[in-house]
């Protein structure tokens, strides 16, 4: 019973990593979906935005309610737009190298691996993370709803 309980598990980790190991800039989707294509653009456009500190497109993209999780902690979309309005954290340079995106009903769920390029308390950083961000249709129109960063240990 173990021992197909381990192949089992290898499996599905071997599927799970074929789908992970794609060339830089990759994007993957279950369907190839044109939903999956607009929540692809809208999160590299995300990123320009974040990037010349838009906080205009950002405040109509982030929903009222959106939760937003860095390494220093949480909050919610007012304390993250003063953060990016004030520079408290400047997101100057994303390098996506892989995105997959899973559409769930009207949600939306974009895994990105990044390298970040960023000024914190006046310093640059650089770092590995693999981005979280959920997004939901209202009315038409797709809303972020969170947006989590997980450091990687490895670049």
């Amino acid at each position: 019973m173990k021992a197909s309980f381990l192949a089992l598990w290898l499996f599905v980790l071997s599927v799970q990593c074929s789908y992970a190991q794609q060339n830089g800039g990759s994007t993957s989707t279950k369907d190839g979906s044109q939903a999956a294509r607009e929540i692809t653009n809208l999160s590299k456009a995300k990123w320009q935005w974040m990037a010349e500190k838009n906080v205009d497109k950002l405040d109509d993209l982030f929903d009222d309610k959106a939760v937003f999780v860095h390494m220093g902690g949480s909050w919610g979309k007012e304390q993250e737009l003063t953060v990016i309005r004030n520079g408290s954290i400047h997101y100057k340079q994303a390098d996506i190298q892989e995105t997959s995106v899973q559409i769930i009903d009207r949600t939306a769920i974009l895994l990105s691996k990044i390298k970040l390029v960023a000024v914190v308390g006046g310093n640059e950083v650089t770092n590995p993370f693999v981005v979280t961000e959920v997004y939901v249709q209202q009315r038409g129109k797709w809303k972020l709803g969170s947006l989590s960063f997980t450091r990687l240990l490895t670049p």
